[in-house]
């Protein structure tokens, strides 16, 4: 009973009171320090009452209990170093880590904690010790590997083709070797060494996702963008169509430049997953997720009706026509495709003017460029804009959530021999076997004396210029002369009050 209430106390948008009442109730929990506290008990979803305020995104009540949890190693004047327990926070040792917790949840405020002591140093302690070199490596190691699939790609055995051809648009003059003919000559087994990487490599992908798959779930895992969720689908669709081509090239099977053409491309822009180890091209990268998956895919469904209705219109028009003079019309297929691209102006109107052009035609032409080109591509653009918009004013938020996704990441995959615990043990200092992250931190004592200063100079400037201005519609010739520094109030340079004022206030800091 006492658990669930410290759980709803998270909850409560009073948060004075809230912080008032879990102390109380602690008060009573004869298990204060053993396994048995009720601060350490989750609820259904393994959420601790600490857990849950970070996912909820109350920063006052995660505050207070970083509070409870302090320790004050030393003092010496305006310097303080303090020890804060990370037990719950440091996610080398946790199966449900509070981090990812954080940068998984789909409440902004949670990322303010971020910002927070002692989350931030801990962050930027594992990021710039490990986590940053870590993923340079593993960043210049997918491009090495992508290199490497390239290659392959391009010297793919091909042979000359030896069938006459069955159509004047039959273009093709080579065709794949067999599988017994793939590899003869040296160039050949140089090929397969570097198949071979590419094969391995997909394997070891899919061994190091499918398992974080089946942790978080398949929902949370590709669907937060933090955690680079389309990206999660660009891997392993990548290993898949490797995969794929293998088992075609085994096999003998006509037509495996279809998944080697899915995997170059899914293969290289999975490059960009890597910008997020840089903060000036991070946010960039989830900006163009947003784009992508919000709206464009938005913007697809009213562009492919306006596409079909079009390109249905193009073909009945020049159905009746001869092909070999207007081709671009000469089959439904092939008019959608050249609808697409006049949709996004890379062709100009596919028109041969040596011939009689339908009356048709100039008229549906002009409506699909008025609707098409003024309208439906100036309404993408400003989609793109207020999107980019958002995401700008997010970027430094948006750039620490990335940074803690991947050093969660890269601490989870990585062995433990080169990713060692971050922090100092409690033994040291006679506080148990908890971890604890040493922050020193420079407090001012004079803060509040001095803005009480501030306030009263101010309040002192106003009242002298509102003397000085009486004084000086009385008479303005005998205020000028002996009233002079009275007059300078306004722009806060003469020797007056104020001045004396500012000057202790200087003294004194």
């Amino acid at each position: 009973i006492g658990n669930t209430v410290l759980h709803i106390l998270v909850l409560q948008p009073n948060k004075t009171f809230a912080c008032h009442m879990y102390s109380l109730i602690l008060s009573y929990d004869r298990n204060k320090e053993g396994p048995g506290s009720l601060e350490l008990i989750p609820n259904n979803e393994g959420l601790t009452p600490f857990k849950l305020a970070g996912v909820e995104g109350n920063t006052v009540m995660f505050q207070y209990l970083m509070q409870k949890r302090k320790q004050n190693l030393w003092s010496f004047g305006p310097l303080t170093a303090v020890l804060y327990d990370i037990t719950e926070i440091d996610s080398w040792a946790e199966d449900q880590s509070f981090l990812e917790l954080i940068v998984s949840t789909k409440k902004r405020e949670a990322r303010q904690i971020l910002d927070l002591t002692p989350v931030k140093e801990l962050v930027s302690l594992k990021w710039n010790m490990y986590g940053r070199p870590y993923f340079c490596f593993l960043a210049l190691f997918y491009i090495l590997y992508m290199v490497c699939f390239t290659m392959c790609c391009v010297y793919r055995p091909l042979k000359p083709r030896t069938d006459n051809k069955t159509s004047s648009r039959d273009n093709t003059v080579y065709v794949q070797k067999m599988l017994q003919e793939s590899y003869v000559a040296y160039e050949d087994e140089l090929r397969l060494v570097g198949e071979l990487i590419t094969v391995i490599g997909a394997v070891v992908i899919l061994v190091l996702e499918i398992p974080d798959i089946l942790r978080v779930g398949a929902a949370k895992y590709f669907g937060q963008t933090i955690l680079g969720g389309p990206f999660h689908i660009i891997v392993i669709t990548y290993a898949c169509m490797i995969l794929v081509t293998m088992v075609m090239r085994l096999t003998s099977t006509t037509g495996e430049v279809v998944p080697m053409s899915f995997a170059l491309v899914l293969g290289w822009c999975n490059v960009m997953y890597f910008a997020r180890g840089f903060q000036m091209l991070g946010p960039f990268t989830i900006m163009i997720q947003k784009m992508i998956f919000g709206d464009l895919m938005r913007f697809c469904w009213l562009m492919a009706v306006v596409i079909l209705g079009f390109a249905s219109a193009f073909y009945i028009i020049f159905q009746t026509e001869n092909p070999e003079n207007l081709g671009q019309f000469y089959n439904y297929p092939m008019s959608l495709f050249t609808t697409f691209e006049l949709f996004l102006t890379i062709i100009d109107g596919p028109a041969n003017y040596d011939v009689d052009l339908p009356f048709m035609y100039s008229v549906v032409y002009f409506a699909f460029a008025i609707i098409a080109a003024l309208l439906m591509l100036n309404l993408l653009i400003a989609m793109m804009g207020d999107t980019h918009w958002r995401v700008a004013h997010e970027q430094d938020e948006l750039w620490r959530a990335q940074v803690v996704a991947t050093t969660v990441m890269l601490e989870r995959k990585l062995p433990r021999c080169l990713w060692p615990r971050s922090g100092i043990c409690g033994r040291e200092y006679g506080l148990g076997d908890r971890w604890y992250l040493r922050v020193e931190d420079r407090v001012d004592p004079n803060k509040h004396k001095m803005m009480r200063y501030t306030e009263a100079f101010k309040a002192q400037d106003r009242d002298n210029y509102d003397k000085g201005s009486e004084k000086l519609e009385i008479n303005r010739d005998t205020l000028y002369k002996k009233e002079l520094s009275a007059l300078s109030l306004s722009r806060s340079t003469s020797r007056t009050s104020s001045h004396r004022g500012w000057e202790i206030l200087r003294r004194n800091t």
